[in-house]
């Protein structure tokens, strides 16, 4: 098959699903609750894609390359029946397929997921500190019950990578905590610096501590090697322990842009289809869905789309782009 390239030949290899706009979470950096409260809209049962409706449109983009689906939210496991998503999916050959959760569900999910036919999981932890992590989380939530659930998962046989942002101030003392928790354990951790998505987190370049920083911190303490990328698209730098007690990886969005190699898209939860993390304005697939087109016709909207796309924000980035508009990271699921 000949990949489907944009206008700056990137291929379309991953489609990130969000299948809710809800959380349980009010984390700072992504559903402050100044924002979203108790007086909040969220999207009505009947304006999301419904299970079905979501697989169908993952067979569409696995039929123009992508391999990796990757289930995202709001938070995924607060989605009735994902279970039953995640069965649909793994129904679709040569597709691989991931999901991200802040791991508050995860404990009493993880087998079914598991069984449905889940491929690997990441979970967001941003602290080990527990009054820290109950204050980023806003909705006093032990971090206990998230490593509970890291350790179901791996009980249940998924690979799971932990994300953790780093924001300066906040949690950027727990980068050396995190690095030894998870070191030996054959989880891959991932440190994230604090991006300027949406328009309520209240971003500014001082709050990002830059990777070299956090890679800098760690080294310090267990010494590190870097490795070469896994895959051309990958978002993360990677560095190897020198003992041998496993790797981290870094996303640099922010001090070390990755938009030349991104092939990724991202389907909202009321199926619109964003083609960057910081984009303003969707294309609508619902609607075509619903009025009956056929797969054939969705491939060619996704098409005509994807060859148009010319995103490249965080290579723009300036104090001035970082204060316009853009689609909230809890829309479309980071």
């Amino acid at each position: 098959m000949e990949p489907l390239l944009d206008s700056l030949g990137r291929p379309l290899e991953t489609l990130r699903v969000s299948i809710t706009d809800r959380c349980n979470f009010r984390c700072v950096y992504c559903m402050p609750k100044e924002v979203f409260g108790r007086d909040h809209v969220f999207l009505e049962r009947s304006e999301l894609l419904s299970l079905e409706e979501v697989a169908r449109v993952a067979g569409v983009f696995a039929g123009l390359g992508v391999r990796t689906v990757r289930i995202t939210g709001g938070e995924p496991l607060v989605r009735r029946n994902v279970e039953h998503l995640v069965e649909l999916l793994a129904a679709i050959p040569r597709l691989e397929l991931a999901l991200t959760t802040n791991g508050s569900l995860l404990q009493e999910k993880a087998e079914a997921l598991a069984r449905a036919g889940l491929d690997r999981v990441t979970v967001s932890l941003d602290s080990l500190d527990d009054a820290s992590f109950r204050a980023l989380n806003d909705v006093d939530f032990p971090v206990q019950r998230v490593l509970d659930g890291i350790d179901a998962a791996a009980a249940a046989g998924l690979p799971v990578k932990v994300n953790a942002v780093v924001k300066r101030g906040a949690n950027d003392e727990s980068v050396v905590a995190l690095a030894e928790r998870f070191r030996g354990t054959g989880h891959v951790l991932r440190f994230i610096e604090y991006m300027d998505v949406g328009n309520t987190n209240g971003w500014r370049l001082d709050d990002v501590v830059p990777a070299e920083e956090i890679v800098r911190r760690v080294d310090a303490v267990w010494p590190l090697e870097p490795l070469p990328p896994a895959r051309p698209d990958e978002t993360a730098s990677r560095w190897r322990y020198r003992d041998g007690a496993g790797e981290i990886g870094v996303i640099a969005s922010v001090t070390q842009p990755f938009c030349g190699g991104c092939s990724r898209a991202r389907l909202s939860a009321e199926g619109r289809l964003y083609t960057c993390l910081f984009a303003l304005r969707g294309h609508d697939l619902r609607a075509p869905l619903r009025l009956g087109r056929t797969d054939e016709e969705l491939a060619d909207e996704i098409r005509s789309i994807w060859r148009r796309r010319t995103d490249r924000y965080s290579e723009l980035r300036t104090a001035e782009t970082a204060a316009l508009p853009k689609v909230e990271m809890s829309y479309i699921g980071g």
